[in-house]
């Protein structure tokens, strides 16, 4: 099985839209991707995901979903991922790395400016270094000021 290539998308200053906007992407591209993270986070993923845009709908549903439903929505939020997935792509916007990481081909991390939300991200890195997952990052003020 191939290693995940994991990358940081670092000095975020909104987490959650940046993450719409992302998913909003990833769904307009045909990707299907899973969202983790903790209940509250993901009740405010899943409002967003339907406000977040005037013009866009972001097709999203919950991993209790149907199975018929859970096949045909590319953006799917669950508190941890399932033991088996045919999705490519994991989303994590928890603190730790999330059970069963290593079945993702692709994994997003997302880190703000605050300092806690760093260090937690710092030690996921060092986790997923020690996994053997080819890491990256990419830093969104370096983006914005060069």
């Amino acid at each position: 099985m191939p290693v995940p290539k994991v990358e940081f998308h670092t000095q975020v200053p909104d987490r959650l839209l940046y993450a719409c906007r992302l998913l909003r992407k990833a769904a307009a591209s045909g990707a299907q991707v899973l969202v983790t993270a903790d209940e509250e986070t993901l009740a405010q993923v899943d409002q967003m995901l339907w406000t977040f845009s005037a013009i866009d709908f972001v097709p999203h549903c919950f991993a209790d979903a149907p199975p018929n439903l859970l096949e045909n929505t590319p953006i799917v939020l669950s508190a941890s991922p399932p033991a088996q997935t045919q999705l490519g792509i994991l989303l994590n916007l928890g603190p730790d790395l999330p059970a069963g990481f290593e079945q993702f081909a692709r994994i997003i991390e997302i880190v703000s400016e605050d300092m806690t939300d760093r260090q937690q991200a710092r030690k996921r890195w060092k986790r997923y270094a020690s996994a053997g997952c080819a890491l990256s990052s990419h830093d969104l003020q370096a983006a914005t000021t060069a």
